[in-house]
């Protein structure tokens, strides 16, 4: 749990990396898959055979890239290393990994080649050999007839609608591929988390949640919104050993609050902070491939306004809202339209809209102020896979405004882990239309939303883990406005019980 940090700075400590984990991942996927097999009246026979990330250099040049794994195959090996393969034999469950053999030279330059048998003790497989060995070595432990049949992984990220790449090797012609059987299996392996992935989900939303609370604690006006990236980034560097981020840093202050992938090379958080800003910072940090994706809002100068805390504090009713209906069997797009309701329903209390609410619904006004979706599932990759399977009933994706955007439409289900992240935002490229059309300028208060207008937005997101009668949260930051002004005023967190007590007016 994220508290306040020791004289050292981090009141944590990396956890040891578990290669069970990824035994255990690969057992996973053996189970399912020779029961796909049994149930197709297919042999137990063949070899799922995954490629791993290759180094990239920058364009034309010989700097290389920071090497990160790709995520299917790190969820079944776990290896860090790049140009790797690994096999997984569904006749007798064996592993195999494929090393690169490496050159002479790489032990000038780059350091100790490592044995085989390194390889094989810290990854935890049956067997290793060299990847120009692939096809000799699978022909050999092939105990069928015919051509040996590999598993090749084929099939559409519905996040980025780009597909996975299936194994390339030389000697692949010796074999029959099948590109349709393994994708959705493996993707649904992932979907349903063990404990051992949420220990280290926990510890990356522990040490992000503790960068978070120092960012909030060091914010000062004048700072350039990079200040704040780089702040977190050494936190969770520094005390959690995390080399990697889960994604792009946001870090968006006053009207860029209303970017929502804000960040980008394009806005590269670069504004000064202005007295009377609101900060929303998306950030979270990766550990041993397992992610986090956090989201805090606050003011600047560490005071509330009035306005401040009416927006804060709607998206922050919605965020209780959905957590609170969470459970198996839950829909997600109900819990998008509830968190939309809920936030209606506050503008409208705060005089900013007018009218019934369930016309607002019905006329899709919910998505003017949040036109993302309400969460996604989250794991090794922050957007993880596995939202809409072909497999599974009422997959097609919503065609109306917001809830076009959602990641998932599934139910949930024990052992997920889904982001959240519900947001109140005044963007004029929607607010604009809105205003001017005859279906939805009713709702607005017209002499009010223009106070709004460069108000940016406040996002709130946390990490859910959906358990057996509800769900567990993950993220440990302030969320009540009272508990961030305490924090930002210098107040240790968690906030001791007596000075909870004093901000909720007890004795």
């Amino acid at each position: 749990m994220a508290s306040t940090p020791s004289p050292s700075g981090s009141a944590l400590t990396p956890p040891e990396i578990p290669f069970e984990l990824h035994v255990a991942n690969r057992e996973k996927l053996l189970k399912y898959i020779r029961l796909h097999l049994s149930d197709s009246s297919r042999p137990l026979q063949g070899f799922v055979l995954l490629q791993g990330g290759e180094e990239q250099n920058r364009y034309c040049t010989d700097h290389t890239e920071l090497f990160r794994q790709e995520s299917y195959f790190a969820y079944l090996f776990g290896v860090r290393e790049p140009g790797f393969y690994g096999a997984i034999d569904i006749a007798t469950g064996n592993s195999i990994l494929f090393a690169p053999r490496l050159p002479a030279e790489y032990g000038v330059w780059l350091g100790e080649i490592k044995s085989l048998s390194y390889f094989k003790e810290r990854y935890m497989v049956s067997m290793i050999y060299y990847t120009d060995e692939i096809a000799q070595v699978l022909c050999d432990q092939y105990g069928g007839s015919g051509k040996p049949l590999l598993f090749l992984l084929h099939g559409l990220n519905t996040d980025s609608d780009n597909f996975s790449k299936p194994a390339e090797f030389q000697g692949k012609e010796k074999f029959e591929t099948d590109l349709t059987t393994l994708h959705p299996i493996l993707t649904e392996c992932r979907v349903l988390k063990s404990d051992l992935e949420l220990a280290l989900i926990q510890f990356a939303n522990d040490i992000s949640s503790e960068a978070h609370i120092e960012v909030m604690r060091k914010t000062r006006v004048k700072m350039k919104e990079y200040q704040l990236e780089s702040m977190f980034l050494h936190h969770t560097y520094m005390y959690g050993g995390c080399r990697h981020c889960s994604y792009t840093c946001i870090c968006a202050t006053g009207g860029n609050g209303a970017v929502l992938h804000y960040g980008h090379a394009a806005a590269p958080n670069e504004r000064i902070l202005e007295d009377g800003d609101m900060a929303l910072l998306d950030m979270g940090a990766e550990y041993h491939f397992y992610g986090s994706d956090i989201t805090c809002s606050f003011p600047v100068n560490g005071k509330f306004t009035n306005d401040q805390a009416l927006i804060y504090n709607a998206v922050l009713e919605a965020h209780n809202a959905v957590i609170s209906s969470m459970k198996p069997g839950v829909n997600w797009i109900d819990m998008h339209k509830l968190a939309e309701k809920t936030i209606l329903e506050s503008l409208k209390k705060g005089c900013i809209l007018v009218g019934d609410v369930d016309d607002m619904m019905a006329k899709r006004l919910g998505a003017v102020f949040m036109p993302h979706g309400l969460g996604h599932f989250m794991g090794i990759d922050t957007h993880d896979p596995g939202g809409f399977l072909k497999n599974l009933q009422r997959m097609e994706r919503p065609k109306e405004p917001g809830l076009k955007s959602l990641r998932t439409i599934r139910d949930l289900k024990e052992g997920m882990v889904i982001t959240v992240e519900p947001g109140c935002y005044f963007i004029d490229a929607l607010l604009s239309p809105a205003l001017e059309s005859s279906n939805t300028c009713k709702f607005f208060n017209h002499g009010t939303i223009g106070r709004f207008k460069s108000f940016g937005g406040v996002r709130i997101e946390s990490d859910l883990h959906v358990t057996a009668n509800g769900c567990k949260n993950m993220t440990k930051v302030p969320r009540e406005t009272w508990e961030i002004e305490a924090v930002m005023s210098g107040a240790p967190w968690p906030l001791e019980k007596t000075s909870t007590n004093a901000a909720n007016g007890k004795g």
